[in-house]
């Protein structure tokens, strides 16, 4: 007796757990439908408000390149041929000419003739050479070396001519030999016709006339 209730609670139990597994499927399944079935609803409602995005711009694809090898050829040249430029020719009006007679050119009476020249004085013959007064050589001295040439050591000789005039003063001293030093030059002058006295030259009658010298001045730094 105790065999037979143990077989029938055994039994029992297996039937229990049946019924609980087919009562989960069947609480699965439902699940699983109900949801499925949800979201395709709710899925099927926002495709209608979907907004369908614009194509993409097809894309350009360049032009390919011209083969290394192959040259590029020159665009065409276009000649503009200008168009003909027509001158036409307008002649001048006839020009009238008028014969105009120049007036005679007035009568110049012939120049007098020059007068002659005055005839030239008669030279007048020294009969007494100008003299000096004094010592000529004690007219330029060491004493009349300018002092720049005394600074640069200037040293030469100057050839000097001069006028005598009818009082026996020195006139226009030149100088006709230069020593290469213009200060020496010029102080030779300047001496002869501050320290220089004659006495006039005279001519036949005894009358003083002019007369003229020369003379050459050596310069030479003194030791």
């Amino acid at each position: 007796m105790a065999y037979a209730d143990r077989n029938v609670s055994g039994s029992r139990f297996v039937a229990i757990i049946l019924v609980a597994v087919i009562v989960a499927g069947m609480g699965y399944a439902f699940v699983t439908g109900l949801a499925y079935q949800y979201i395709k609803k709710k899925a099927e409602e926002l495709k209608t408000f979907e907004v369908e995005e614009p194509p993409p711009p097809p894309e350009e694809v360049p032009p390919p390149p011209p083969p290394p090898d192959t040259p590029v050829p020159p665009p065409p040249t276009q000649v503009v041929t200008p168009p003909a430029i027509v001158q036409t020719v307008t002649p001048s009006p006839p020009m009238q000419t008028t014969n105009i007679i120049p007036p005679p050119p007035p009568l110049t009476p012939p120049a007098p003739p020059a007068p002659p020249a005055p005839p030239a004085p008669p030279a007048r013959v020294v009969s007494k050479a100008a003299g000096a007064k004094g010592d000529p050589s004690q007219w330029i001295t060491n004493d009349d070396y300018p002092a720049s040439s005394l600074r640069n050591e200037e040293e030469g000789t100057t050839g000097i001519a001069w006028d005598i005039n009818e009082q026996g003063r020195v006139e226009n001293c030149r100088v006709t030999a230069s020593s290469g030093h213009p200060a020496l030059d010029q102080a030779a002058c300047s001496a002869l016709k501050r320290k220089g006295r004659y006495s006039p030259a005279l001519d036949q009658g005894g009358n003083p006339i002019r007369s003229s010298a020369s003379r050459r001045v050596k310069w030479q730094i003194p030791n």
